[in-house]
């Protein structure tokens, strides 16, 4: 009995030496930093990193004196409205600053007038504004939001949400809060686990939604089968990571970042399940390459732009992914550092037409970043082929190709726009040239289609033919094997 025991053991510790042992080498198969000193670059299908233009360049840095409203203290939060202005969350002076597109300050927002009273914000840290400037803030420190119409007169707001969904006593801590046009208000809460509240146009609770999946480590997980009950109760529970920020588009989704090392971003629907297309060559989740000294992507921000292109921003190396709707890798830029274009602690980005600005929390300052010729023609291209414009995002693609040879996914684009156009032929020579095999296939199954319909008359001519002969042939062989052979006489 003994002797079994201790070969249980035995056997145990060694399937946890070899989980370990994978743990390390799937950490270490990573561990190649993918800069290289260049501040733009791109993935090739093998996962190599390779050299690329830059889309974007910094052009203007922005503080509170430049600005005319001050030092900021501890800004929060970024947001650009459908009329292009710019709304800065300065939690650390508890106001909203109000921008022009040329970064002209309009008004300050700091308190509103509620039931008589002169009320203000403490330590907001997130903003959302409508179609219609209605202005709503996650008013952190007072456990609210506040939505307020265009000319700063309340229209609700929303503290101590009771449903039997909470658990009794449950303390709201807004964080982050997005609107669809149905004025629904969908609320990132501090420690909540399950999902994003949503509330009703009238301030109601009533769900949450796209809650994240539980992740462990399957070595924990083994310690935990292994251990006793009292030694249970003493370690980490598995529990949904939270989420670390979100964003609408103008169809109502909501694009989300959370704070796993993989599958970080996701697009929910309005039944909280993730519909984000990933048909890149890796996930839309940053740097696929990292060492161990910085670890992985930690996402702060996420900001969806018109044609589905979005763009996310990590927090730990100060670097800015921007991805098509398909999930392709367009191109990177930013960093952390001392220069123009870098940053110490990014925590928000948005996009004012083509140009984004990034918000430095440590710093209180904002950096404007410009598109360079190629991040233009590569965004028509990308918005070309969204909008069905198959000419012209052919074009496009073929001038970013020339711009840069190493952007694979762009002869990818160029088979889908000739895919469209029926091209099928030249449409497979560009699909295997940028590894896509699913378009490869399509296109090949297409062009057999075309192949058969164009030469159905020959083909089946052939065939008629064929068939005609083979029969001849087999009957001529009956008949002259059939005649009778007479013996001769003698």
């Amino acid at each position: 009995m003994l002797k079994r025991i201790t070969r249980l053991r035995g056997c145990l510790l060694l399937a946890m030496c070899c989980l370990v042992g994978f743990g390390a080498f799937g950490a270490g198969a990573r561990q190649v930093h993918a800069d290289d000193g260049a501040s733009s670059y791109n993935y090739s299908f093998w996962g190599d990193t390779v050299a690329s233009p830059k889309a974007y360049e910094a052009t203007a840095l922005l503080n509170g004196a430049k600005l005319g409203t001050g030092p900021l203290k501890d800004p929060s939060d970024l947001f650009v409205s459908a009329d292009e202005r710019i709304y800065v969350l300065d939690a650390g002076n508890n106001r909203v600053l109000v921008l022009d597109r040329q970064f002209k300050l309009v008004r300050i927002i700091d308190s509103f007038e509620r039931d008589g009273k002169k009320e203000a914000f403490l330590n907001p840290q997130g903003l959302f504004v409508t179609d219609r400037n209605e202005l709503i803030v996650a008013d952190t420190g007072n456990k609210r939001v506040v939505h307020l119409d265009s000319d700063d007169n309340v229209v609700k707001v929303i503290d101590s949400p009771q449903s039997e969904l909470l658990a009794e006593g449950f303390n709201f801590e807004p964080v982050r809060v997005v609107a669809d046009k149905a004025q629904r208000i969908y609320v990132m809460a501090a420690g909540v686990f399950d999902g994003f509240m949503e509330f009703s146009a009238s301030g109601d609770f009533t769900s949450f939604i796209g809650a994240n999946r539980v992740n462990f480590d399957p070595t924990d997980y083994l310690w935990k089968m292994l251990s006793t009950r009292a030694q249970r109760s003493q370690m980490v529970m598995f529990t949904p990571t939270e989420f670390t920020n979100l964003d609408m588009n103008d169809e109502g989704f909501i694009y989300a970042t959370n704070g796993q090392a993989s599958d970080n971003v996701k697009k929910l629907n309005a039944q909280g399940s993730d519909i984000l297309r990933r048909e890149g060559y890796f996930p839309p989740e940053g740097d696929i390459r990292f060492t161990t000294l910085d670890g992985p992507t930690r996402l702060a921000d996420i900001d969806v732009a018109d044609s589905e292109i979005f763009a996310i921003l990590d927090a730990t190396r100060g670097r800015i992914f921007t991805y098509s709707g398909d999930g392709h890798f367009m191109y990177v830029f930013g960093g952390i550092g001392n220069q123009l274009g870098e940053f110490h602690t990014p925590v928000a980005i948005e996009r004012v037409g083509d140009d984004y600005i990034v918000l430095d929390k440590a710093l209180g300052e904002l950096t404007v970043f410009q598109t360079t010729e190629y991040g233009r023609t590569l965004n028509e291209a990308v918005r070309s082929y969204y909008k069905g414009e198959e000419e012209k995002a052919y074009e496009l693609f073929q001038k970013t190709i020339n711009m840069n040879a190493n952007l694979e996914f762009a002869y990818a684009g160029i088979g889908k726009a000739l895919l469209r156009q029926g091209e099928y032929g030249e449409a497979m020579n560009y699909f295997k040239q940028s590894m896509d095999q699913r378009g490869y296939s399509k296109a090949f199954l297409l062009y057999r289609k075309q192949v058969l319909r164009e030469h159905f008359t020959a083909i089946m001519t052939v065939v008629a033919v064929l068939v005609l002969a083979l029969f001849l042939i087999r009957r001529y062989l009956k008949r002259k094997g059939g005649k009778k052979i007479v013996p001769m006489e003698a």
